[in-house]
C-alpha cells in the first residue's frame, strides 16, 4: 500500500518484458488473471485515486464501504504496480501451485478485502490513542498489503530457510518483520500501517482462527484447503524434501526437473529462480515430446506385417 503521481510507462513494460521471458503458459490462471486486473484497473482506473484509496475518513466515516474492494487494485504509479506485480508473480506461482486455484482466489479475496479492515482498525486505534486525526485521514491504495499476507503465509510454509534482505540473511519466521521496517524506512511514501495490517492478516491465516472459519464457508474445497495430492516444496535454501511423498512439483515452476542441482535456489534472486526454473521445464518438455511422439501416419507397423498389409493400410490413408 501506498498513501497516493503518475509517471512514465516504463515499468509497465518492464512488467510486459518479465512477463514475456517467464511465458504466459508458465503462470497459473488464478495468479495471471488477478495480474492482469490489476494491469487493467491501471491502464482504465474503477475510479479516480482520489476516489479509489481508503481511509477511515472515507470508509467508516463517510460509508464510502466500495474502497475496501476498489484500493487494493489501484496503484499509484506504474513502478508502484511493477514492483507489486513483480512480487505477486512469484508469490502466485508458489502458492497456487501448493493450495490449487478454488482456494487461492478464494485467500486472495478474503486477504484483499481483512487488510482493508484491519487497516482502518490500525488508523483507528492510532487516532483514539494520539488524538491526531491525520491518521484517519491518511488515505491507502496498492496491492503491496495483501502482498505481506501471502509473504507470512508462504514463509510459514517454510519456516527453517533464509530469506535475504538487503544481502543479509533473515529466517523466514522473521522476514515479513525485518522487511516492513527495511521499506518504512527506505520509502518513506509507502504506508505503513497498510504493510503491517497486511503481516496481522497473515499470521490470523497461519497461527489464527481465520484459515477454520474459511474452511467452514467455502464447501467447494477440500476438507483440509489444499490439492488432494501432496507435493514436493522448494525454499528459498534450495530443497527441502516432501510432504506425503513426491509427486514432482515445484513451487516456481509447473514443471519438475529431474536434476536436483537445477532447483538449488541459494543465492539466485526470485527473477533468477524463475528463469531457471522455465528452462529446466523447456527441457523437460523436449524430452517429453521425444519419448511420446506418435508413430508416423497415425499407426504402427509390426516386424510381422505383409506387403499386402502395407499396401492396403497406405490405401486406407490415402482414401481417409
Amino acid at each position: 500500500m501506498r498513501n497516493r503521481q503518475r509517471g512514465s510507462h516504463l515499468g509497465l513494460l518492464l512488467l510486459g518484458s518479465q512477463l514475456f521471458q517467464l511465458g504466459l503458459d508458465n503462470i497459473p490462471p488464478v495468479t495471471l488473471a488477478v495480474l492482469g486486473l490489476n494491469v487493467y484497473l491501471y491502464l482504465f482506473p474503477a475510479a479516480p485515486l482520489l476516489q479509489a484509496c481508503v481511509s477511515v475518513q472515507q470508509a467508516y466515516w463517510f460509508k464510502d464501504w466500495r474502497r475496501l474492494l476498489l484500493s487494493p487494485l489501484h496503484h499509484v504509479d506504474d513502478w508502484h504496480l511493477y514492483f507489486n506485480m513483480v512480487s505477486f508473480l512469484w508469490k502466485g506461482i508458489r502458492l497456487e501451485r501448493r493450495l490449487g486455484g478454488a482456494w487461492f482466489v478464494y485467500l486472495l479475496s478474503v486477504f484483499s478485502l481483512l487488510t482493508g479492515l484491519v487497516y482502518l482498525v490500525l488508523e483507528a486505534v492510532l487516532t483514539e490513542l494520539t488524538q491526531d486525526q491525520s491518521y484517519s485521514m491518511a488515505c491507502a491504495v496498492g496491492f503491496s498489503g495483501v502482498l505481506f499476507a501471502l509473504k507470512v503465509l508462504s514463509n510459514h510454509y517454510h519456516p527453517g530457510d533464509v530469506t535475504y534482505v538487503m544481502g543479509f540473511p533473515v529466517s523466514n519466521r522473521y522476514a515479513s518483520w525485518a522487511e516492513l521496517v527495511l521499506i518504512h524506512m527506505t520509502s518513506p511514501g509507502t504506508s505503513f500501517v497498510g504493510h503491517l495490517a497486511g503481516i496481522l492478516v497473515g499470521l490470523l491465516y497461519t497461527v489464527g482462527p481465520l484459515k477454520s472459519i474459511m474452511k467452514k464457508c467455502a464447501g467447494f474445497v477440500t476438507s483440509n484447503g489444499y490439492n488432494s495430492q501432496p507435493s514436493t516444496y522448494y525454499g528459498s535454501s534450495g530443497y527441502s524434501g516432501t510432504r506425503g511423498g513426491y509427486t514432482g512439483y515445484s513451487q516456481y515452476a509447473p514443471y519438475s526437473t529431474a536434476n536436483p542441482t537445477a532447483s538449488y535456489a541459494g543465492g539466485l534472486t526470485e527473477e533468477e529462480q524463475i528463469q531457471a526454473a522455465i528452462r529446466n521445464s523447456l527441457n523437460d518438455r523436449g524430452q517429453t515430446n521425444q519419448r511420446e511422439a506418435p508413430p508416423p501416419y497415425g499407426f504402427h507397423l509390426s516386424e510381422e506385417a505383409t506387403a499386402e498389409e502395407i499396401r492396403q493400410r497406405r490405401l486406407m490413408r490415402f482414401d481417409s
